[in-house]
Protein backbone atom coordinates (compact mmCIF):
# COMPACT_ATOMS: atom_id res chain seq x y z
CA UNK A 1 0.00 0.00 0.00
CA UNK A 2 1.17 3.29 -1.17
CA UNK A 3 -0.06 6.97 -0.85
CA UNK A 4 0.91 10.47 -2.42
CA UNK A 5 0.79 13.16 0.60
CA UNK A 6 1.08 16.48 -0.12
CA UNK A 7 3.15 18.83 2.76
CA UNK A 8 4.49 22.37 1.65
CA UNK A 9 3.30 22.20 -1.98
CA UNK A 10 5.11 19.29 -2.82
CA UNK A 11 3.99 15.92 -3.30
CA UNK A 12 5.18 12.49 -2.03
CA UNK A 13 4.96 9.19 -2.92
CA UNK A 14 5.01 7.26 0.75
CA UNK A 15 5.02 3.79 2.41
CA UNK A 16 4.58 2.50 5.76
CA UNK A 17 8.23 2.67 7.30
CA UNK A 18 9.75 5.37 4.72
CA UNK A 19 12.08 7.79 5.86
CA UNK A 20 11.49 11.63 4.50
CA UNK A 21 12.66 14.97 4.48
CA UNK A 22 10.65 17.89 4.69
CA UNK A 23 10.24 21.16 4.36
CA UNK A 24 11.36 22.91 8.46
CA UNK A 25 7.67 22.57 10.14
CA UNK A 26 9.14 23.62 13.63
CA UNK A 27 7.68 20.48 15.66
CA UNK A 28 9.65 18.66 18.54
CA UNK A 29 11.40 15.57 17.91
CA UNK A 30 8.83 12.31 18.68
CA UNK A 31 5.43 14.18 17.69
CA UNK A 32 3.19 13.16 15.74
CA UNK A 33 1.61 14.71 12.74
CA UNK A 34 -1.18 13.87 10.12
CA UNK A 35 -1.11 14.40 6.33
CA UNK A 36 -3.82 14.67 4.04
CA UNK A 37 -3.79 12.32 1.44
CA UNK A 38 -3.88 12.70 -2.67
CA UNK A 39 -4.02 9.36 -4.22
CA UNK A 40 -4.23 6.10 -2.16
CA UNK A 41 -3.00 2.69 -3.75
CA UNK A 42 -4.13 -0.42 -1.80
CA UNK A 43 -3.13 -3.34 -3.78
CA UNK A 44 -4.71 -2.12 -7.10
CA UNK A 45 -7.77 -0.60 -5.49
CA UNK A 46 -6.69 2.85 -6.65
CA UNK A 47 -9.02 5.73 -5.03
CA UNK A 48 -7.74 9.27 -6.32
CA UNK A 49 -9.04 12.26 -4.40
CA UNK A 50 -10.47 15.39 -5.58
CA UNK A 51 -8.83 17.02 -4.01
CA UNK A 52 -8.19 14.63 -0.90
CA UNK A 53 -9.89 10.70 -0.31
CA UNK A 54 -11.78 11.44 2.37
CA UNK A 55 -11.24 9.13 5.78
CA UNK A 56 -7.73 8.59 4.34
CA UNK A 57 -5.06 10.08 6.63
CA UNK A 58 -1.07 9.44 7.04
CA UNK A 59 0.68 9.33 10.34
CA UNK A 60 3.95 10.59 10.66
CA UNK A 61 6.21 10.36 13.63
CA UNK A 62 9.12 13.79 13.69
CA UNK A 63 12.43 12.30 14.41
CA UNK A 64 14.81 15.48 14.00
CA UNK A 65 15.16 18.86 12.70
CA UNK A 66 18.63 20.01 10.50
CA UNK A 67 19.58 21.22 8.36
CA UNK A 68 21.41 20.10 4.74
CA UNK A 69 24.55 19.92 2.62
CA UNK A 70 25.77 22.95 1.55
CA UNK A 71 25.49 23.67 -1.97
CA UNK A 72 27.30 26.31 -3.81
CA UNK A 73 26.27 28.38 -6.44
CA UNK A 74 28.64 30.12 -8.51
CA UNK A 75 28.08 32.04 -11.33
CA UNK A 76 31.19 33.15 -13.92
CA UNK A 77 30.34 35.81 -16.65
CA UNK A 78 33.55 35.21 -19.29
CA UNK A 79 36.02 38.15 -19.92
CA UNK A 80 33.80 40.15 -17.79
CA UNK A 81 35.66 39.94 -14.55
CA UNK A 82 32.39 39.33 -12.90
CA UNK A 83 31.81 36.73 -10.52
CA UNK A 84 29.81 35.48 -8.11
CA UNK A 85 29.62 32.75 -5.28
CA UNK A 86 27.25 31.84 -2.59
CA UNK A 87 26.12 29.01 -0.41
CA UNK A 88 22.83 27.19 0.60
CA UNK A 89 21.64 25.19 2.92
CA UNK A 90 18.36 23.70 3.06
CA UNK A 91 16.25 23.47 6.61
CA UNK A 92 14.60 20.23 6.96
CA UNK A 93 11.99 18.00 9.34
CA UNK A 94 12.87 14.47 9.52
CA UNK A 95 10.00 12.13 9.56
CA UNK A 96 8.56 8.56 9.85
CA UNK A 97 5.64 7.29 8.09
CA UNK A 98 4.22 5.17 10.67
CA UNK A 99 1.10 4.28 9.32
CA UNK A 100 -1.42 4.46 6.24
CA UNK A 101 -5.66 4.94 7.24
CA UNK A 102 -7.71 4.07 4.45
Amino acid sequence: MYAIVKNGGKQYKVQEGDILLFDKMNLEPKSEIELDVLLLDNNGDVKIGTPLVENAKVKAEVINEGRGEKVIIFKKRRRKDSKKKRGFRRDFTRVRITKIEA
